[in-house]
């Protein structure tokens, strides 16, 4: 159709589809790892003065293994060490830290772990992960409540595989839903995912104050915080001391 002349053509309404608002669940921080500014004095390193110095309210985790043949007055440099072998602590300087036998060991573990879980779950479609479906939930809470995504996760064959497994086993070889996406992403993903948590926990705070943390607990934002915190942790002085906190 030709428009008359002097008359600007009118042009076509349209018509743009509303859109859900894309919100990012929390991210679920059970450790943090603290690198400690220098000069803090030993007393700040007690669960009671962790608060005052770094605004964290937690306890001191014995989650490090110190290096093996440390000398015996390495030892008091350590941040309550356990007797055992290895010597696990809560913390203490980076070089009487054996965070590439932790790493190892983590992954070592995490292979067998996903060989189990392969035997666990045979048979079962891929499963849509917790945090996809909380954060569908958080979008719009009114049309998708909290109580239909808990019974979509769980209704999941694979899911319910997993569950039925913990329900018959205890200890180590329980299988955390929580890990479901990282279950799923390989096992050479799983283990480098395990090893690199493993020394890296789930948040870390730099002696400035600055603080890396996922932004949510979807994979693809754990992957993200393990890049940075690791990318970090490797630029480290041997003297940097870490401090493991359980929050």
């Amino acid at each position: 159709m030709t428009p008359r002349p002097g008359r600007k053509p009118t042009p076509a309404a349209t018509t743009t589809a509303p859109t859900s608002p894309v919100v990012t669940p929390t991210a679920t921080i059970n450790t943090m790892i603290v690198c400690l500014p220098d000069g803090l004095p030993s007393q700040a390193l007690t669960a009671t003065q962790l608060d005052r110095h770094f605004g964290v309210s937690g306890t001191l985790q014995p989650r490090f293994w110190a290096i093996p043949d440390m000398w015996l007055w390495q030892r008091r440099d350590l941040v309550a060490p356990r007797k055992g072998r290895p010597v696990y602590c809560a913390g203490g300087p980076v070089k009487l830290l054996d965070l590439a036998a932790m790493r190892h060991a983590a992954g070592v573990g995490a292979g067998i772990r996903h060989q189990l879980w392969q035997q666990v779950v045979h048979g079962t479609r891929p499963a849509t992960p917790w945090p996809t479906l909380l954060a569908r939930h958080l979008a719009d809470p009114a049309r998708y409540p909290r109580e239909r995504a808990e019974a979509d996760f769980h209704q999941q064959p694979r899911v319910n595989a997993m569950r039925m497994h913990n329900a018959a086993s205890y200890g180590a070889a329980h299988l955390s839903p929580g890990e479901l996406e990282m279950f799923q992403a390989g096992p050479m993903a799983y283990q480098h995912y395990s090893a690199t948590t493993a020394v890296c926990g789930d948040a870390l705070l730099t002696p400035d104050g600055h603080k890396l943390a996922p932004a949510s607990d979807a994979l693809t934002h754990r992957v993200t915080y393990l890049e940075q915190a690791m990318r970090y942790l490797d630029t480290v002085e041997p003297d940097q001391r870490l401090l493991a906190v359980a929050l």
